[in-house]
């Protein structure tokens, strides 16, 4: 009898404060923009500051975690956001509410470092992800079904800092140090070094243009429905409410696939419809195709995004691609709002969901081959294969082999270490003489 496997709840938790900011990015900007009488451009400037300074904290902490320990970065980066967002909820001042974005971002971002880091080391990276993903989902939505229907500019920022504030006890369940490998000597060189280096740059890269088409549309989405498709504020708040709700669902189905299919083919499959989502959603001019659009590509965003978190912590156990894969996209989103912006301003916003489009069709290719290449394919039954899979999980289970002894789909390869054995003499020849049938029994040389 082997125990269930638990969910890990506190990261759970700290990947809920750290991704709530990006997810009501468009109520945030909205917000800031009618209640601080700033532009749409501006109020875009202002989001992609926040999720700015959120990038910078992945890419300055992935490497400290393990050093500084898990359970103090999540406070700091919990302390940040709530003081952050708070006092920016709390002033009408523009410089002030910049200020506090930007500390807030900061704040975000660390939060969701150390969480990216554990669950890089959790048996499930996938499992634990698609949790985090559901939580906020569902936290997000709750708020969509609230914010409008209250006044004031920072009442979202106020949710924010409220939801770290929140998540706070539940840090003292994280180890003060992110688990990894030991080793000495010259070995150290070794662990440091990142594996899969030219999947993982192919991933940042294309994760960063794939985050932002994403909250390129994500940022305007709210005037798409006001502006374009002529809906009232607490209509497109119910819209997105129950897209988040879509969402939740989304996830769910991911968590119960799992592997099943690999990776590549919901990465890249799922890349596709998405574009064509965002192409829907762009052009609506009523309920009917907003909503459409809103819903589907909600339910399907999600589900990628799991998958395309679970492949960036397969590429290295200590979890320091999953930060960076995590910190490019993050540039991604910080540069989506200001990008919407601009782009639906020049052209419109029809216009601007066919680039996005195109755009995310062109990054499916190199994300597809990423998974291909560190994922694999879905395989056989009966299939035997080096970093382990489904079949040998069903082979292990037919022939009562323990589960934890079966390796995961993108699970890192067991390094071969020689081990050299000092001052063993070596035997000498003529201490040995081979089996003869001829010779007689007890004879000599």
């Amino acid at each position: 009898m082997f125990a269930p496997r638990t969910a890990p709840w506190p990261l759970v938790a700290l990947f809920t404060a750290g991704y709530l900011a990006p997810y009501l990015l468009p109520t945030t900007v909205g917000r800031l923009e009618r209640g601080l009488a700033l532009s749409a451009t501006q109020a875009g400037a202002v989001g992609s500051a926040l999720l700015l300074s959120s990038a910078t904290a992945g890419f300055l902490l992935a490497s400290r975690v393990e050093r500084v320990g898990a359970r103090t970065l999540a406070r700091l980066g919990l302390l940040l956001a709530a003081v952050g967002y708070g006092g920016a909820a709390l002033t009408t001042s523009v410089p002030a509410v910049v200020a506090g974005a930007v500390i807030g971002g900061f704040g975000s971002g660390t939060a969701t470092t150390v969480a990216a880091t554990r669950i890089a080391a959790e048996r499930d990276p996938h499992r634990a992800s698609a949790l985090g993903l559901l939580s906020v989902s569902a936290l997000a939505g709750v708020v969509y079904l609230t914010v409008p229907r209250l006044p004031g500019h920072g009442l979202t920022l106020a949710a924010i800092a409220l939801t770290a504030l929140a998540v706070w006890p539940l840090t003292s369940r994280l180890p003060a140090g992110t688990p990894g490998p030991r080793r000495t000597g010259a070995d150290d060189t070794v662990a440091a070094r990142l594996p899969h280096r030219r999947s993982g740059a192919v991933l940042a890269g294309t994760m960063l243009l794939w985050s932002l088409a994403q909250n390129a549309l994500w940022g305007v989405s709210g005037r798409i429905g006001v502006g374009q498709a002529h809906l009232s504020e607490p209509t497109v708040g119910v819209v997105f409410a129950v897209a988040l709700g879509a969402g939740l669902l989304g996830v769910l189905g991911a968590g119960a696939l799992g592997s099943r299919l690999g990776r590549a083919l919901p990465i890249g499959g799922g890349t596709v419809l998405i574009a064509g989502c965002i192409a829907l959603s762009a052009s609506a001019t009523g309920l009917g195709g907003f909503a459409t659009g809103e819903i589907a590509w909600n339910t399907i965003y999600p589900v990628v995004l799991s998958y395309l978190i679970g492949l960036a912590a397969s590429l290295d156990p200590r979890g320091r691609w999953a930060v960076l894969v995590g910190s490019a996209s993050s540039l991604g989103t910080a540069a989506g709002p200001l990008t919407g912006s601009v782009l639906s301003a020049q052209a419109g916003f029809p216009v601007m969901g066919a680039v996005l489009g195109t755009g995310l069709l062109l990054v499916a290719l190199p994300m597809t081959a990423v998974a291909l290449h560190t994922g694999g394919r879905p395989l056989l039954p009966g299939a035997v294969r080096r970093r382990g899979g489904h079949p040998a999980a069903v082979v292990a289970a037919a022939t009562g082999t323990p589960t934890g002894a079966v390796p995961e789909v993108g699970a890192p390869e067991q390094p071969v270490v020689e081990i050299l054995l000092d001052g063993t003499p070596a035997p000498a020849r003529r201490t040995y003489d081979t089996a003869a049938a001829t010779r007689a029994p007890g004879a000599t040389h």
